[in-house]
């Protein structure tokens, strides 16, 4: 084995959540790695970190007896600002048969310190008002005899309140987009680190910094509201440049900076951007104010910026019935358009209107409410290409005004999003499950854009909290959101407000008064962390959240009082539950004190499980015993001795199942089969709302049903996850029925085209479906149990775990089922193999598995029941029944035949009847046939 293992290296280390070492805004941060390949048998005892000082080249090496390789501790001295080396590891058995070492992985360090700032934020005195063009402020920098070759390296530390666009001798200094992005501003301000040695020169440099509205002082929310955070824009910048002396020159914007007017008139994140492209900035410009703003509130970045992540051609032009040019993108983004034009006569004005929908051939502006969504341009002469900075869009499509298709040399969707490393994947032979995933990977690309937000397009795009509390482990499986939402949620914990509430929108610019305490979405404030544990196995996010996590648990608690039963007062409850009418989306058929209650018994439980992480014995007891409390009022309040709720909505059964709320082993049994009755009498259609949907598939398939929630997967009639694809959507809808079926808009207020939530479905897809799932915190173990059904034949997930990449691949063919999975160094799996009782262990390296196909034999058919869950039977007789006139759609018939489940399904032609006319003596005689041919006992 020694010789064997010294041939193999680990990759090289992490830091942190980052994709690089560069910029970092910790002296101690923490080091993951991965064994790409390994002997059989290996497992990981003792570790070797080596630093390596970049200035000195000295070097320190720590020896840990540990297993462990995620998020180690930095075992070395704190590094200090601007720091500079490289890590570098190697592992070894319990023999010590240490692998090589990898490659050395760059570090350096950002200002860690609020003191090694000299630079000071300067805003334009004069220009730059909210009604006025967006200024810029220039400074120069003089480098006379250093020429190039004396300047080792050159670091632009720099942030802004608003947007900055930053450039150097007229060179952008990075290609991140929306910067500095957003967070709770009065709290917490990022900046950013960029190493522009190649963009300065001998002599005069000039640096420009173009301010943008943006978060900070552009609209958010309803009603027009502005500047939520201050009035005034500002930008802090701070040049070191070192030379081959050593010696450090530090420049930064003081009072010696200019400001001018740019030729981008106007700039809004809702309505887009108006920009002259004649316009030429003054060569002088006026002086700017120095503000006292607070240094100690600039934070570090924990995840990526916001980037163009891909480039999306126009897949055609067209004209609309009332003749306007249109654009298709093919797909529903969230970035902006490129746009190439020939032909414009100097000060032509070229106008792009976007949209997510076009309804009846013209572009369907109606969801975007008071949001303009359009870009502007003044042409400077015939040929120009065309593109904003400081907004963005949702939208599939884009409207021309001010050039003719043969001018348009090229249109393109530009798309940003923060720029997070994909993790995830997932493949099946049912190509419009396929379509619901990349539709829902599409959603959250185009919704995490700086924070998790609801939707892209409208006057909102605000990051409320219930959504990414649902949404959360999908979200964790399909990409390295770790720092993005560690992030996130300290912007949540700094905007809880202190009576434990936690606001509807993070960050908070709702600002409501009251402390607002809603059941599922103050609860991302213990479940989001929890998350994050489990899939990355960080524990420090759990520290770091601890106070956020026990102020919102206490809250509720305290609204629940001694009893346990939290009811009454606001809340969303099962939001937009299709039954709720357009204009009212919480009027679901869930009881919201049930709802609430349900809520604060799992919030209390993982501030428990969270507790005992920690080592906190006193706290893990302490909302442990909240839990149960609150259990306890559950059962009381909620449930029947025989297990049926009071309330007989799907999503309280879900609830009920998945978070074991239920006492005894019969109540639960019972629930479960009422879950089923339900979802039968819906004709699989979905009954629930943001808070049931993630839960409901899991909920069938944890009562026994798992051929249920299949069926209710793969339904295509409205409400389902595939209506919307059989609809032509690439994205995830906010509603059911955003679209209509007769192509209209849903006419309520509320009617986004990309929304995440209803997608969190897609985490069952990855842990059940495919059957890839973690078993122990960062997928340290996994649980391979797939269940095969719905009549796919095969199903694949893969994910990039911290230890490596880990796989489950079934396939059902010629009566056989074939299984592989892929299991990473220093990882252990439980498979499930299907059909077999056992359960079988095994460790790093590729497995395979070739049994019988264990296909569930035909249920005997006897009763409405049988006949319902016999999906050829029931395909059948709704497409003779709706043939013949006698309903519209399995859900009608469904309805009519629900409260009849235990009759014979002999008497199933009885029991359709007539839509508006007694049935054909012939029709009766079609369903008896396909009843009888079945094999009907």
């Amino acid at each position: 084995m020694p010789d064997q293992f010294s041939t193999i290296r680990p990759a090289p280390v992490r830091y942190e959540h980052a994709t690089s070492g560069f910029g970092l805004g910790t002296g101690t941060p923490r080091l993951s790695w991965q064994v790409p390949a390994a002997p059989e048998g290996y497992a990981q005892a003792i570790y070797e970190l080596e630093l390596t000082d970049a200035d000195t080249g000295a070097t320190s090496v720590d020896r840990v007896e540990s297993p462990e390789q995620v998020l180690v501790p930095w075992p070395f001295p704190a590094l200090g600002s601007r720091a500079r080396g490289s890590v570098r590891v190697r592992v070894a058995g319990a023999g010590e048969d240490w692998s090589g070492w990898s490659e050395p992985a760059p570090v350096e360090t950002t200002l860690l310190d609020p003191l090694d700032w000299t630079a000071r934020f300067v805003s334009p005195r004069t220009l730059g008002g909210i009604e006025q063009p967006a200024p810029i402020v220039r400074g120069g920098v003089e480098l006379t005899g250093a020429v190039a070759g004396e300047i080792v390296r050159a670091r632009l530390h720099v942030t802004a309140l608003g947007l900055h666009v930053t450039t150097i001798n007229g060179v952008r200094v990075t290609d991140e987009e929306l910067a500095p992005g957003w967070t709770s501003y009065g709290s917490r301000l990022r900046f950013r680190t960029h190493d522009v040695t190649g963009l300065l020169r001998e002599g005069a440099n000039s640096v420009e910094v173009l301010l943008g509205n943006g978060w900070y002082r552009g609209r958010l929310g309803w009603g027009g509201r502005r500047a939520h955070y201050g009035d005034r824009l500002a930008a802090l910048a701070q040049l070191e440049v070192t030379l081959t002396d050593g010696t450090v020159r530090t420049f930064g914007t003081d009072e010696t900076w200019t400001a001018v007017a740019s030729g981008v008139l106007a700039d809004d994140l809702y309505d887009g951007q108006i920009t002259d492209l004649r316009f030429v900035p003054d060569a002088h410009g006026e002086p700017v104010d120095v503000l006292d703003e607070d240094l100690g509130r600039l934070v570090p970045p924990a995840g990526p910026p916001v980037r163009s992540v891909a480039e999306v051609p126009a897949v055609s032009l067209s004209r609309s019935p009332s003749g306007r040019l249109l654009a298709d993108f093919g797909e529903n983004v969230v970035g902006w358009v490129r746009l190439r034009v020939r032909g414009g006569a100097e000060g032509r004005r070229v106008v792009v209107r976007h949209a997510e929908v076009l309804e009846h051939g013209e572009l369907g502006v109606r969801p975007l409410r008071s949001a303009k969504a359009t870009d502007e341009y003044v042409l400077a002469g015939e040929t120009a290409e065309l593109t904003p900075s400081l907004t963005f869009h949702g939208f599939r499509y884009a409207e021309l005004e001010g050039v003719s298709e043969e001018q348009v040399e090229s249109a393109t969707a530009v798309v940003l999003s923060s720029d997070l490393r994909p993790t995830g994947t997932f493949a099946c032979s049912a190509p419009d499950v396929e379509t619901l995933h990349a539709n829902v990977v599409r959603s959250m690309r185009g919704n995490f854009l700086d924070v998790p937000t609801d939707c892209p397009q409208r006057d909102e795009r605000l990051g409320w909290t219930g959504d990414i509390q649902v949404f959360a482990p999908t979200a964790a499986f399909l990409a390295d959101c770790a720092g993005f939402l560690t992030s996130w949620l300290a912007d949540l914990a700094a905007d809880q407000q202190p009576d434990g509430s936690v606001p509807f929108v993070v960050p908070d610019v709702l600002r409501r008064p009251e402390g607002p305490a809603a059941a599922a979405w103050g609860d991302a404030a213990t479940v989001v962390p929890s998350v994050l544990y489990e899939r990355f196995a960080d524990a420090e996010v759990l520290a770091t959240q601890f106070d956020s996590m026990k102020a919102w648990t206490d809250r509720i608690a305290g609204l629940a009082g001694k009893d346990g039963l939290w009811a009454g007062g606001f809340q969303f409850g099962d939001w937009l539950d299709p039954a709720a009418p357009p204009e009212d989306p919480a009027a679901a058929r869930t009881d919201p004190d049930l709802l609430a209650t349900a809520h604060l018994v799992r919030s209390a439980e993982l501030t428990a499980r969270a507790a005992e992480v920690l080592g906190r014995s006193a706290e893990e007891r302490h909302y442990a015993d909240l839990a149960a409390t609150a259990r306890d009022a559950f059962a009381r309040e909620f449930v029947s001795p025989s297990g049926r709720l009071h309330n007989d909505a799907p999503t309280a059964y879900a609830l009920a199942l998945i978070w074991d709320l239920l006492p005894t082993p019969e109540q639960r049994a019972h629930a479960g089969r009422t879950l089923a009755d339900l979802v039968r009498k819906a004709g699989f259609r979905v009954a629930t709302g943001f808070v049931g949907t993630p839960l409901i598939t899991d909920a069938l398939t944890l009562a026994g049903e798992p051929e249920l929630a299949y069926r209710l997967l793969l339904e295509r009639g409205c409400p389902s996850w595939l209506y919307p694809v059989t609809m032509g959507a690439t994205t995830i809808w906010e509603r059911w029925d955003s679209m209509l079926p007769d192509g209209s808009i849903n006419p309520g207020q509320m009617t986004s085209f990309n929304h995440y939530a209803l997608g969190a479905v897609a985490d069952w897809l990855h842990r059940v479906v495919a059957g890839l799932a973690p078993a122990a915190p960062g997928y340290r173990r996994l649980l391979v149990r797939p269940m095969p059904g719905g009549g796919l034949t095969s199903a694949a997930a893969r994910h990039d775990t911290p230890y490596g990449p880990a796989a489950v691949a079934w396939e059902r063919a010629d009566g056989r089922l074939r299984l592989s999975v892929e299991v990473p160094v220093g990882v252990r799996a439980d498979v499930h193999v299907p059909g077999r009782a056992e359960l079988v262990e095994v460790g790093h390296g590729h497995h395979r598995w070739d049994v019988p196909d264990p296909v569930e034999p035909p249920r005997v058919v006897r009763t409405v029941r049988d006949a319902i869950d016999d999906a050829g039977l029931w395909d059948e007789l709704v497409a003779t029944a709706v043939t013949a006139g006698l309903a519209s759609d399995g859900a009608e018939i469904a309805a009519r035949v629900g409260p009849h489940l235990d009759a014979p399904a002999t008497e199933l032609p009885a029991l359709v009847p007539p839509r508006l006319r007694p049935a054909p003596d012939e029709v009766r005689e079609r369903l008896a046939a396909v009843v009888a041919r079945r094999g009907v006992r």
